[in-house]
């Protein structure tokens, strides 16, 4: 390896991967997570109608529609209408208030939910086993060795991480659709109040799109705290409607039946199965409701979803039967012709704000995925801007924004009408809960325990509805399908190749090092000069020596009267309570080893750490303390496993990584960056 010293302050941390930073939603820096009190539950509840329910509370927008109107639509007869009103009542029954709301849920990391909490789970069960005591994790309790696992269940375990990412990947595509979908079908009902408005409704969308993009710098703090009441005008506007409509005709309300269902698939056979893609959209953003635990709890998201939510979606969706039942040449539009003409206008403009706070969910929770996956391995450092001092769960990733308003507006722009990205949307949803139901099966064996008879049937359910749902999505790929597909495909590769790659990297770097043991001897025996003040070197390894160490000492021949190691580790919990976030051991002349822990959920602070190290006995100042940083120039090479377009494209994502001065909160003008050229 060749070094290279600057001054400057932009850098990456030496070595493998660095730790980046995800949302910390209500928690400070320190703070352990709030219990959700119960004198807290019902506000608690009602925040969680404008975050987590505004995907699938905007559904009834498009969703009956597309039904009967879409690329792939029924005639509209009684039977085929209760059918699908059936199948709606079912699919809420089955995937959101028994998959999600009563069972995955429980799977929650520390309170918070997601994929990629799920991915957590499990890599922290690989940990708790392997910090077992001897005797305990590689033997029974009467000393016999343990059977190693068969090789099929070996290779599932392998995969689970891969399921996990490519689930990951398939909720951007959901960030890029819904709010394009959501918008556009919301204004499209001007087509409904007049034909002339035509013209008008992509200019609309895409400047609300564009409003609303622009408007993500600013933070969702303010605005936040009209969401949840606007979202209860909404859901007992459309509840109130739907009502109306079905008293009229009580014979929807028969569709609760699932012989329904079955005679409707009888009748439709294949066409069915094609349409059953297009009921899947009145479950969207059902997986919002595990995705976003972590800022409301259980409970709240719970008693929101089954006092309000579910009844209010009801009741609109057989409203929009009744409304097919009594005039089927109103298919082209069910939702609006449910709103009596006075009243258009304004219902236009409450679904464009509800499809606007449904957009600002989704794209909150891309924020939050991609601050977990950096945490976590799988992303490069980003930008990332906490718009709240209070709230630590409210950030910006400028990078991030830019790129969904760009593919947001250029989706609205090549698709032009919102039943044209119905079939995009679909297999995004559809995808993203298969992978859920995988990874919750491998926690309940792996991290509960569960014996195969208790989780199979339960997953089999689950897995049952998924494989349906997306069949049926996996019909319409040329009607759409096929971007999903390819975005998610994008994006697992990108994830993929940043966790291969630093992987390498840190390979190379273990393989370089010099036990510390033998480094503090050669420093006994030479007795170099020490200057005044602190030096920090970072380091990825908790162990060994850092090569910035090295490098200096190799040409300065010098070493500061403080010399500390630091180490910022990513936990798989979602959150380390600040009294446990540092470890600090006296390793002998001069030298001391910083061990920082920091939850995926959280972003790193090396100010907060030197305050922390302070508080522990170390003398440690930022103005008297110099940070040394690696930062490594990648040359492609032969060796490694790793695809040379695969080398190539991480090192394009190396140098565009955030530098970690920037990321990890150090002062610029503290900074020197050591480089290194390493051979992949």
């Amino acid at each position: 390896m060749s070094t290279q010293a600057s001054d400057s302050a932009p850098a990456v941390s030496s070595g493998a991967p660095a730790p980046s930073a995800p949302p910390t939603p209500f928690i400070e820096p320190g703070a352990t997570r709030p219990t959700h009190a119960a004198d807290r539950l019902l506000p608690l509840a009602l925040a969680a109608l404008g975050v987590v329910y505004g995907d699938i509370g905007t559904s009834p927008l498009y969703a009956i529609k597309e039904c009967f109107h879409g690329l792939h639509a029924l005639p509209v007869t009684p039977t085929n209408i209760l059918g699908v009103l059936s199948l709606v009542f079912w699919a809420l029954t089955v995937v959101v208030t028994i998959k999600y709301v009563l069972f995955i849920m429980r799977a929650d990391n520390d309170g918070e939910g997601g994929i990629f909490a799920l991915l957590a789970l499990l890599r922290d069960g690989t940990r708790d086993g392997a910090r077992q005591a001897p005797g305990s994790d590689d033997t029974t309790p009467g000393g016999a060795a343990k059977p190693a696992p068969a090789p099929s269940i070996s290779r599932f375990r392998r995969m689970l991480p891969v399921v996990g990412i490519f689930g990951a990947a398939l909720l951007y595509g959901d960030g890029v659709i819904t709010p394009a979908i959501s918008v556009l079908s919301a204004v499209e009902g001007l087509e409904v109040a007049t034909e002339a408005a035509a013209p008008f409704v992509l200019p609309i969308t895409i400047g609300v799109l564009v409003g609303l993009f622009m408007a993500q710098r600013h933070g969702t703090e303010r605005i936040g705290r009209v969401f949840g009441p606007v979202m209860v005008v909404w859901f007992a506007a459309i509840a109130t409607l739907g009502l109306m409509a079905a008293l009229r005709n009580p014979q929807v309300f028969a569709a609760i039946s699932p012989a329904y269902a079955v005679r409707f698939f009888m009748e439709n056979h294949l066409h069915g199965i094609v349409v059953l893609g297009s009921v899947v959209l009145c479950i969207t953003g059902g997986e919002a409701l595990y995705a976003d635990m972590g800022h409301f709890g259980a409970r709240p998201i719970r008693l929101s979803w089954m006092a309000v939510v579910f009844p209010a979606l009801m009741c609109n969706y057989l409203g929009q039967g009744a409304v097919l039942l009594a005039d089927p040449e109103l298919s082209f539009n069910p939702f609006f012709a449910l709103v009596p003409r006075p009243l258009l206008y304004p219902m236009v403009a409450l679904s464009t704000v509800a499809t606007v706070i449904a957009s600002q969910a989704m794209i909150s929770g891309v924020y939050s995925l991609t601050q977990q996956g950096i945490q976590l391995g799988f992303v490069p450092r980003m930008r990332i801007i906490h718009t709240s001092e209070e709230t630590r769960g409210q950030i910006y990733l400028p990078g991030v924004n830019w790129l969904l308003m760009i593919a947001c507006v250029g989706l609205v722009l090549a698709f032009r009408e919102s039943s044209r990205l119905a079939g995009a949307y679909g297999i995004a949803v559809t995808a993203t809960m298969g992978m859920t139901s995988l990874l919750y099966y491998a926690v309940a064996r792996q991290r509960w325990g569960w014996r195969p008879w208790q989780a199979v049937p339960l997953v089999a359910l689950f897995l049952a509805f998924d494989a349906a749902f997306l069949s049926a999505n996996l019909l319409k790929i040329m009607d759409g399908g096929w971007f999903t597909l390819l975005l998610a495909l994008g994006v697992m590769t990108l994830m993929l190749t940043w966790r291969d790659g630093r992987a390498a990297l840190s390979m190379r770097f273990a393989a370089a090092s010099v036990p510390f043991g033998t480094f503090l001897d050669g420093v006994r025996r030479t007795k170099p000069l020490r200057v005044p003040g602190t030096a920090v070197f970072m380091s990825v390894n908790p162990t060994g020596t850092p090569l910035p160490l090295l490098h200096h000492y190799k040409h300065n021949h010098t070493l500061h009267q403080t010399v500390v190691l630091l180490t910022i580790v990513a936990e798989p919990s979602p959150f380390v309570p600040r009294p446990d976030r540092l470890v600090v051991h006296n390793l002998g002349e001069g030298f001391h080893r910083m061990v920082a822990r920091y939850g995926f959920m959280q972003t790193p602070r090396v100010p907060e750490l030197v305050q922390l190290a302070a508080a522990r006995g170390l003398p440690m100042r930022m103005e008297t303390t110099t940070f040394f940083v690696g930062r490594e120039t990648l040359l492609i090479g032969s060796g490694n496993r790793m695809a040379g377009w695969r080398k190539a494209l991480f090192a394009f994502m190396s140098r565009n990584a955030w530098n970690a001065t920037t990321f990890f909160g150090i002062p610029p003008g503290r900074v020197i960056e050591i480089g290194a050229q390493v051979e992949l």
